[in-house]
């Protein structure tokens, strides 16, 4: 049974900057499209930082360019989201997620709603708030 095991939410004043993990176990992350994905209140859940299979290609909303990095480490077989520059509106429960390099696109991952996605971790809150 594959497992997605997020930690590194939290909470941080504007301006600030967490690093969110998510250890993933039975699955070659490599040869995955991989994304984080961020649902805030009263919002739909939306794609922020996505990384194409083999690391083909990647993929960035347009508010967190610049402040977010996505990176996987196939060794640990671990995905990564570098937040920097935190703002009020980062704030929402975040999710990993991935997609078994069917679509090889980032960008399609992380915007196109008929995307199905394979594997999601269990979501952890991070609250950017002074």
């Amino acid at each position: 049974q594959w497992t997605f095991v997020e930690s590194g939410g939290g909470s941080v004043q504007p301006g600030g900057s967490l690093t969110l993990s998510c250890a993933i176990s039975r699955l070659t992350l490599w040869d995955y499209n991989i994304g984080w994905f961020r649902q805030s209140p009263g919002k739909e859940r939306e794609g922020v930082s996505c990384l194409g299979d083999r690391d083909r290609s990647t993929y960035d909303k347009e508010s967190v360019k610049g402040r977010f990095t996505i990176s996987r480490d196939s060794a640990k077989n671990t995905m990564y989201l570098q937040m920097n520059s935190l703002k009020p509106e980062d704030t929402g429960v975040y999710y990993c997620a991935a997609e078994a390099g069917r679509i090889h696109s980032a960008a399609r991952m992380c915007s196109d709603p008929g995307v199905r996605l394979d594997y999601w971790g269990q979501g952890i809150q991070v609250t950017v708030s002074s």
